[in-house]
Formats: structure tokens, C-alpha cells, sequence
């Protein structure tokens, strides 16, 4: 559902609309197809990048000047689930401007945060829509949220809630308390793997440009390209990639907790290189007659694993900015060396086949 498919409401009494603002835009706790659809869309490819709602004020329910006020990003999936969970309550939720950024990486990036959360609540009258001074920001927001300043600045007090929106209504009626439950970020293996098709994505994307390249090198021959020999010596090579791109966007993440080490380029290489041990076994590599092919191939496609892996960092809790820096400075320099070194053996080997060398 995109936001221009929201019903709107008559403006709220008492809420004084601001100048290019809906206030009190009504929007529904409950999903059409389209809103299901987007959520599949959003999670298999870079349609998350547009998928957004309008920064603003919504009114869930039929809220009055008591109703709870809950603040969420403009990404739409945060928006929309957050709406779902209030389903049969009345509250206002506030939309931030975030980029189309959801909560926790908008936070980090600092569009979820202290100067865009006293702007909104200035641009939406806040003060005209409830009598209370209390406002409601997910768990995962506080990163980039100063209470103290808004406290100041606005007279709201911010409440931080539950990391997981379907608490919310145990929260409310818990008197605004947090459970240690409620207070505890989960990634079981299940929301790895609702996360796993925007890693294998872009990976596949790229799938294409690395196909042609295997092609080319096995297929020219002094005479030409020959398509032959670029199918019977690339096949193999291709085989590995693919299983790469298996091993590192959908194997290690789904694995995470259980694969030794804490570096995901480790857990990633680890998993690569088992996978390139296993896949030797079950192909024919006798068209090589060498074992140069063999062995660029164990050193290149267990970091092509290790590189997939250590993307995911970017979708886990299991990180934090410091540590996938630090990850990165010393990888990249690794993954490129190991490129050259898998292409120069390569090079070598094909050298050796026409008796250059």
C-alpha cells in the first residue's frame, strides 16, 4: 500500500494542521495485498531504496488528545509494521524524515535522531494534539536520540519501548515498563534468513560480469576464442562461483552463531574453503591435465565466500562500525591480493598450454 492509497481523516480537534503538513492523516492498522506485496519486493531487491512513506503525523485508530504518541522512520516496512502492532488501539504515530532509512541504521547515520525529532514534533503542533508530555521511540532508535534535549527543547519526555513493535501493547499495559524480554534484541535464524535474498541480490548481479571473464580466459587460444574450450574449462569455474555466492550470502548467515570465530570474513573463508574441498570431489577436473586451475581456485573462491560474508555485517547485530571497519582495512587488501595472485596463476597456466612458457 503506498501512502497516497492511505484514507485520510478530517483534521483532529483541537490540532492545529502545520503549513504542508497532514495532520492527523488517518492511516490503517491492517495490510492490503499491496502492503504485502511491498514487503516482498522491499526484501528481495533495491526497491527498499524507494520504499517510503511521507515524514508527517498518522493517526491510528480514533486517538484524542490522551493517545499515545510512537515514533518510527519513513522507510514504509517500519512504518507498516509498527502500524500493524497497534492494531485496535488509538494512537498517533510520528513519521521522521529518516532517507527512507529504517530505525536502527537511520539511527547510527544520525537521520533518526535528536534535531529531526525536535523539528517534527514542532512542524506537527504537537503540543495542539495531546495534553500529556509523553512520546514513545523504539529500543533501537536510541543511538541516535538525546532525551535530555528534546526534554528540553520540545517539554516531552521520551519513553524508550520495546525493541520488537508486536510488544508494544503488553508494554502499554505494563505501565510503560520493559520486561528483560522486551528489552533483548533477537536474530534466531529466522530473521537471518528473511534477510538472506538482499545478499544473494546483488551478488548474482554481479554473477554475470564474473561468468564472462571465466569464458574469455579459458576460451582464448592463439586461433581465437573457442567456444569449447570455454565452456569445458570455464564450467567448473562457474560451478564455484555460484557455490560463493551460496556459502556467502545464504550458508554463513544462516550458520552465524555456529561457525567458529568472530570475524565474519573468517566464518566466511572457513565456510568457503569446506564448501571448494567438497565441490572437488563431485566435479571432473581431468580436462585441466594441471593442478595451477586447481589451486587458483582454492585460494580465489573461499575469499569470494569470505568477501559475500562479510557484507552481511551491514543487516546484524552482531556488529558494531568499529569492528567492520577494522574487518574491511584488513580484507580488502586480502581479496585483492588474492585476485591477482588466482588470475596471474591462471595466466600462467594458459601460457603453459600454448608452450610460451
Amino acid at each position: 500500500m503506498g501512502i497516497e492509497k492511505l484514507s485520510f481523516s478530517p483534521r483532529p480537534l483541537g490540532v492545529k494542521k502545520a503549513e504542508g503538513q497532514p495532520a492527523g492523516s488517518k492511516a490503517s492498522s491492517e495490510w492490503t495485498c499491496d502492503d504485502h506485496f511491498g514487503q516482498i519486493k522491499c526484501r528481495i531487491s533495491s526497491f527498499r531504496m524507494r520504499y517510503k512513506v511521507n515524514p508527517g503525523l498518522y493517526a491510528i485508530g480514533e486517538p484524542d488528545r490522551e493517545s499515545d504518541i510512537f515514533v518510527t522512520a519513513n522507510y514504509k516496512l517500519s512504518f507498516d509494521i509498527l502500524r500493524r502492532e497497534l492494531r485496535g488501539l488509538n494512537a498517533w504515530i510520528i513519521v521522521l524524515d529518516t532517507k527512507g532509512i529504517n530505525v536502527w541504521c537511520a539511527a547510527g547515520k544520525g537521520t533518526f535522531g535528536t534535531n529531526e525529532l525536535i523539528n517534527r514534533i514542532k512542524k506537527v503542533n504537537l503540543d495542539n494534539v495531546v495534553s500529556h508530555k509523553r512520546i514513545i521511540i523504539p529500543q533501537l532508535g536510541a543511538v541516535g536520540v538525546n532525551a535530555r534535549i528534546i526534554q528540553q527543547r520540545t517539554g516531552f519526555r521520551v519513553y524508550f519501548g520495546p525493541v520488537c513493535a508486536k510488544d508494544i501493547p503488553a508494554y502499554i499495559r505494563a505501565g510503560y515498563v520493559k520486561t528483560p524480554e522486551m528489552r533483548l534484541v533477537r536474530f534466531n535464524m529466522l530473521d537471518r534468513l528473511v534477510l538472506t535474498p538482499m545478499e544473494i541480490n546483488p551478488a548474482m548481479k554481479k554473477f554475470p560480469f564474473f561468468g564472462l571473464i571465466v569464458l574469455i580466459l579459458f576460451g582464448i587460444q592463439p586461433s581465437g576464442l573457442l567456444f569449447k574450450d570455454a565452456w569445458e574449462g570455464g564450467l567448473p569455474f562457474l560451478i564455484f562461483g555460484l557455490m560463493s555466492v551460496f556459502i556467502g550470502a545464504f550458508i554463513t548467515p544462516l550458520l552465524l552463531p555456529f561457525i567458529p570465530f568472530r570475524s565474519f570474513a573468517v566464518k566466511g573463508w572457513l565456510t568457503g574453503i569446506i564448501a571448494v574441498f567438497a565441490l572437488m570431489k563431485g566435479i571432473e577436473l581431468s580436462y585441466y591435465k594441471s593442478l595451477l586451475p586447481l589451486v587458483a581456485a582454492y585460494i580465489f573462491f573461499p575469499l569470494a565466500s569470505s568477501y559475500i560474508a562479510l557484507q552481511f555485517t551491514g543487516s546484524t547485530t552482531f556488529t558494531s562500525m568499529s569492528g567492520v571497519k577494522k574487518e574491511l582495512k584488513i580484507g580488502v587488501p586480502v581479496y585483492l591480493t588474492a585476485t591477482a595472485l588466482s588470475l596471474l596463476i591462471l595466466i600462467i597456466y594458459k601460457l603453459s598450454q600454448w608452450r610460451v612458457i
